[in-house]
């Protein structure tokens, strides 16, 4: 799965892929990816702009814990990141990264990479990362991005998150439907927002 942090809709994914992954025996394998990077030149409002400025700092911070206490850290400090922006309301990113690496037991100095003039290296693994998942199913979607077993598609965009036998019909609905040979889009409005259950 790659996700951005910052998405609530990748945060309900993800919480409906680990119902998956405990009923089905899989291993999910968590990567970054990038709103900021996805929405580099586009014209957009200026509350999701602003969003999009502070989103950085997340993701490069777990792209460089990656790179220095290897992958494992990559899905501890998603959970410990999104609890605090998506279940604790906390907006400030910088006290979401501090607290996420007190919280997994990461060097506090981590967060100095969050700083857009961090780390050039760091920004080209964070692009790297992105592009691999973008290149699993075109520029035209967001985060959450799944490929199972090279069978790849955006979302599912689900609240509130299936548990059980309803998370692996649609774990299970989502990989037929994906890998159906010119299959490309399903989609209606949302009627309901991110439900944090």
């Amino acid at each position: 799965m790659f996700f951005d942090p910052a998405c609530p809709w990748a945060w309900m994914t993800s919480r409906w892929l680990m119902e998956v992954e405990r009923a089905k025996g899989i291993t999910v394998t968590w990567s970054v990816m990038s709103l900021a990077v996805l929405n580099e030149g586009r014209d957009l409002p200026e509350d999701y702009r602003a969003l999009m400025d502070r989103a950085w700092g997340p993701v490069r911070v777990i792209i460089a814990a990656a790179r220095e206490h290897g992958d494992d850290v990559v899905k501890r400090l998603y959970d410990a990141m999104g609890t605090r922006i998506h279940l604790e309301g906390e907006k400030d990113f910088d006290v979401v990264v501090e607290d996420a690496l007190a919280e997994v037991g990461l060097p506090a100095e981590l967060a100095s990479y969050a700083a857009p003039t961090a780390s050039d290296e760091t920004d080209r693994a964070l692009r790297a990362s992105h592009e691999r998942g973008i290149s699993l199913v075109g520029d035209e979607v967001g985060t959450p991005i799944i490929n199972v077993d090279g069978v790849a598609f955006f979302g599912p965009v689900v609240s509130p998150a299936p548990k059980g036998e309803d998370a692996v019909r649609l774990f299970d609905g989502c990989v037929l439907v994906a890998g159906t040979p010119g299959f490309f889009e399903l989609k209606r409005t949302r009627d309901v927002g991110p439900i944090f259950d």
